[in-house]
């Protein structure tokens, strides 16, 4: 990956991790799937009408929508509500990483490497370092709510790979369209419509504060941003990064919610920027000279028409992309 695409991808973890603080403020204001819908909402207008149409076919729109808007967003705030507090749900569903490598060898062939996987085994030890100073005081329930939404994230970035959008945010845009309806539906069944309304008519600066920063901070630009890096990079060299999430979403918590941050929690985040680090170390082909990677480097630079000289993709599957 080229250092702008890494810096994106720390970027969007970032914006993710923080999320997490701003969902738990914006579910004192809201039932959880009513501000899921209204997250969506706001993310797919006014823009759909500036964005152009859709530049994919619709059934990539509507089970990315279906995946990631309605199943792994509707779970994650219902977990969050029912007891996982923010640090620990940033934790817990970055077990995403390993649903989405096996997904896409399973479904595109996208084998990690034994480095990459070593480093996503190293960030995954991180991750269970961090959940054990964590403890395990929430409801099992609501933990396993944001176990079965991590699996839905990973089954909508391999849905992403496969859909290849040109454009991710206009494919991000539409996404947004399809959770509102289902998500909307649901939360009259489950949550009803007197608590709907409720929280409607006690909407405050705070409560539009959060959901304009989930629908078009963590929305529309990140998962944009993400589906941007998916179209380029192989599902497997992109999702680890999400492993950055908790160490941005365990600091937000610890600044803004009060959320302690004890020395295992330190040695939880070493762990996963050093996974992380791993993960992005490119893999050589044995047998490759100087002059094959030169060649190689000139092809592709005049296919992406980048002047300046550059080093020459990693791998054949990081060339074909």
């Amino acid at each position: 990956m080229r250092p702008s695409h890494l810096a994106l991808a720390v970027l969007v973890a970032a914006v993710w991790g923080v999320n997490f603080t701003v969902i738990e403020v914006g579910l004192d204001h809201f039932p959880p799937l009513l501000f899921s819908a209204l997250r969506f909402l706001v993310a797919a207008l006014p823009a759909v009408f500036f964005v152009g149409r859709p530049k994919v076919a619709w059934k990539w729109i509507v089970a990315v929508g279906l995946a990631l808007g309605v199943a792994k967003f509707g779970l994650v705030f219902v977990g969050m509500d029912a007891g996982m507090p923010a640090g620990l749900s940033s934790l817990v569903l970055q077990i995403q990483a390993v649903f989405t490598a096996v997904i896409a060898w399973a479904a595109l062939g996208e084998r990690p490497t034994g480095l990459r996987v070593t480093g996503m085994l190293i960030a995954l030890a991180g991750i269970g370092v961090a959940a054990v100073d964590e403890g395990a005081s929430g409801p099992l329930g609501a933990f396993a709510l944001v176990v079965a939404a991590a699996a839905c994230w990973g089954v909508s970035n391999v849905l992403t790979r496969k859909a290849a959008p040109p454009d991710a945010l206009n494919f991000m845009v539409w996404v947004s369209t399809v959770p509102v309806l289902p998500l909307l539906g649901l939360s009259l069944l489950t949550e009803g419509p007197s608590r709907d309304l409720a929280a409607l008519r006690a909407l405050d600066w705070a409560g539009v504060g959060t959901v304009v920063f989930v629908a078009w901070v963590a929305t529309v630009f990140g998962f944009g941003a993400w589906g941007w890096l998916l179209r380029r990079h192989p599902a497997s060299t992109v999702a680890p990064f999400s492993l950055l999430v908790p160490v941005f979403g365990v600091s937000s918590a610890a600044v803004f919610l009060g959320e302690s941050v004890s020395p295992l929690r330190w040695c939880a985040a070493a762990l996963l920027v050093g996974g992380v680090a791993l993960t992005s170390v490119p893999a050589r082909r044995p047998g490759r000279g100087r002059a094959d990677r030169e060649a190689e480097g000139a092809v592709e630079g005049a296919r992406t028409a980048v002047p300046a000289v550059r080093p020459a993709p990693a791998t054949a599957e990081e060339y074909g992309r």
